[in-house]
């Protein structure tokens, strides 16, 4: 075992950081603390893992001080939490210069297959001038639990798939400048971009495949999902209701979602399951990262609790991969955009019913700085649709006097005419613009 620990240190320290898409993340910058990474499976949290050490070594770190491990490899199969102080002695006895020395950074990927790593983590921060990451999804360990593990000690990235300007930097059509002002064929390039952007979603595994390889490969990930981070790590066992209640909520992105009336439905189909067990099933989807679920807002919990809530796929691309109508929906799918994005920008998101009924997709919420109420609506064209939406956003900018008001559309057709229409306050513009201006409205 320790000679196998050597061999990969060895091969990694001797190997060239693999060059991939850039990703706009950000790590914490709070000293002390495990970094984290944690996301739905196969959305690039390795690939970050490496981005990370390349920037250390552009700003001067020795490459040698960049230590990259994947605990996923059969030759440490049995490996025991007391036996990972050896990574980090084979390490130093190769690199005895860079000990209290050099920041060395070691990046721990799929570290939770070792029972009680926790443990060593934490100890090797209390002792050595290092610092850490660490990630990985599998059955033994969700994503987002390593961060739990760790007690407080460690701060959290989380990695989605794909942004759109990521999407755009991967195809090397990234644009430069103020997106509010390009020349129209660049305008008209960007929004085909964006056309297939929300089709084929942002995993970057699936980028550049045709339909018949990325249909299966995105539901493929969706399948290990519901085996290794819910089935096996839960313990569930009633294998019908959870596929059944997976394709529900894929298959009906950006609506209502009922735990009660999917209840009702199975069990009028002869589908035996309790409620509790929906109820279960559903959070465990979320901590997955498969799906995004968001409440209805209001002050009161219990109306909160009772109140259906909208679900969401965490990538557009899943829409067409689960979609049972046999065509895009366009506006379900930039509804799934906007949500990820004010997800990425760590918004706070519910969707507002007004007194009257009418319903706005979102109010998020900023950490810091104004609401801002949001409408997605593919086309504003048609005048019936165009009123409808006006209507539904004034009346919450009434209930919500603070609030921005903002209508993001799929395309730049029919703007200008909707914009000169509009109640004063409200905002409209091409959601591909606002994706790509950053976190203003």
């Amino acid at each position: 075992m320790r000679d196998v620990i050597r061999q990969k240190l060895a091969d990694t320290l001797h190997s060239e950081l693999p060059s991939t898409t850039r990703r706009d993340l950000r790590l914490p910058s709070v000293p002390g603390k495990t970094h984290a990474v944690i996301g739905m499976r196969r959305a690039g949290k390795t690939c970050f893992l490496h981005q990370l050490q390349r920037d250390r070594v552009a700003r001067g770190a020795p490459r040698e001080t960049q230590v990259y491990f994947n605990f996923d490899d059969e030759r440490l199969a049995g490996l025991e939490a007391a036996q990972l102080h050896w990574v980090l002695e084979e390490y130093f006895r190769q690199f005895p210069q860079h000990r209290d020395q050099q920041r060395v950074g070691f990046f721990l990927d799929e570290v939770q297959v070792v029972p009680g790593w926790e443990g060593f983590v934490r100890r090797v921060m209390d002792t050595e001038k290092v610092d850490v990451f660490v990630s990985g999804s599998s059955a033994k360990l969700l994503s987002r639990e390593i961060a739990t593990a760790l007690r407080g000690r460690a701060m959290e990235t989380l990695v989605h798939p794909f942004s759109f300007r990521e999407f755009l930097r991967h195809r090397n059509a990234e644009p430069e400048g103020d997106p509010e002002f390009l020349a129209k064929a660049r305008r008209s390039s960007i929004e085909k971009h964006f056309d297939e952007f929300l089709l084929n979603g942002g995993f970057p595994e699936a980028q550049g495949l045709a339909a018949e390889d990325r249909l299966p490969l995105l539901q493929g990930y969706v399948d290990t999902v519901i085996l290794r981070d819910v089935m096996e790590r839960h313990g569930i066992s009633n294998v019908v209701a959870l596929r059944r209640l997976t394709r529900q909520l894929l298959g009906a992105a950006a609506g209502l979602f009922s735990v009660h009336r999917f209840f009702n439905d199975q069990k009028s189909q002869g589908i035996s399951v309790s409620k509790e067990g929906l109820h279960a099933m559903l959070g465990h989807l979320e901590d997955a990262f498969l799906i995004r679920l968001v409440p209805i807002h209001t002050s009161s919990e219990r109306q909160r609790q009772s109140n259906p809530r909208k679900v969401y796929p965490v990538d557009s691309g899943l829409l067409t991969a689960f979609d049972r109508s046999g065509k895009a929906n366009t506006g379900h799918a930039l509804e799934t955009a906007v949500l990820v994005e004010l997800e990425r920008r760590k918004c706070e998101c519910a969707y507002v019913r007004t007194a009257s009924g009418a319903e706005v997709d979102f109010l998020a919420t900023p950490l810091t700085g104004r609401p801002l109420l949001i409408q997605v609506c593919a086309d504003l064209t048609d005048e019936v649709t165009r009123l409808r939406e006006f209507r539904a956003l004034h009346e919450a900018m009434t209930e919500h006097p603070r609030a921005a008001a903002l209508i993001l559309t799929a395309t730049s057709t029919g703007i200008s005419h909707a914009q000169a229409a509009a109640p004063k306050g409200i905002t409209i513009r091409p959601a591909w613009e606002w994706l790509l201006a950053g976190s203003g409205t």
